[in-house]
């Protein structure tokens, strides 16, 4: 790891940042090779700015609306990017749609985490509990979580990493939840440990993973 420069990784945020958590225990651990320069918050009230807080991470809570159209919003994104270095952005529990600009910028280099088996479950106003209850509703005998590169709308790029979990017959959206968690918590780190080992290729509109380091 020490022969290669740590993944300099962006988190977009709107709650507790468990996920972010679970990303800087990897790093703090040696266990993944790359380093959070910056964090973007949709909410000034959002738990994961403590751990910013707590680990020195440059931290800035944008919305849109403190913008006077798109294109500005977008601007500011692009040179808080920029000036930091960032190479992989992950949405980790990020609840507004990033900008078409942003999106197109990084390209195959933007990731986020959904607590569900995409393409199941997946898309607008589907998140947390809300998805658990769906997955509940409908009555499937198994969910779990997926890692997916980004693209111009919700939940429907192409999937890089899934696992399942069970579920139980006496399951809520409450235990539910916190099993597809623990799992989120193990593929998002290993989804960017793929990127910092230069392992993710984009071909033919389905991403492959090399066997051996790029």
């Amino acid at each position: 790891m020490a022969d290669t420069p740590a993944l300099a990784v962006a988190v977009f945020v709107s709650g507790r940042g468990s996920n972010v958590q679970a990303i800087q225990d990897k790093i703090d651990r040696a266990e993944l090779n790359a380093r959070i320069v910056l964090m973007i918050s949709s909410s000034a009230k959002a738990g994961a700015l403590e751990i910013a807080r707590r680990h020195h991470i440059p931290a800035f809570t944008l919305t849109a609306d403190q913008y006077v159209d798109e294109a500005a919003y977008s601007q500011a994104l692009l040179h808080l990017l920029e000036d930091h270095a960032v190479r992989l952005i992950v949405l980790a529990g990020y609840l507004k749609k990033v900008p078409v600009q942003i999106v197109q910028s990084y390209r195959h280099r933007m990731i986020n985490i959904h607590p569900a088996l995409l393409p199941s479950f997946g898309g607008q106003g589907l998140y947390g509990r809300h998805v658990h209850e769906a997955v509940l509703n409908y009555g499937c005998k198994v969910s779990g979580a997926t890692v997916h590169l980004v693209d111009f709308e919700y939940d429907t790029g192409q999937p890089l990493l899934q696992r399942c979990v069970p579920v139980q017959e006496e399951d809520t959206p409450e235990t539910l939840a916190a099993r597809v968690l623990a799992v989120e918590h193990e593929i998002l780190p290993e989804a960017i440990r793929l990127f910092a080992e230069n392992r993710i290729q984009v071909q033919e509109g389905r991403v492959r993973i090399r066997a051996e380091r790029g």
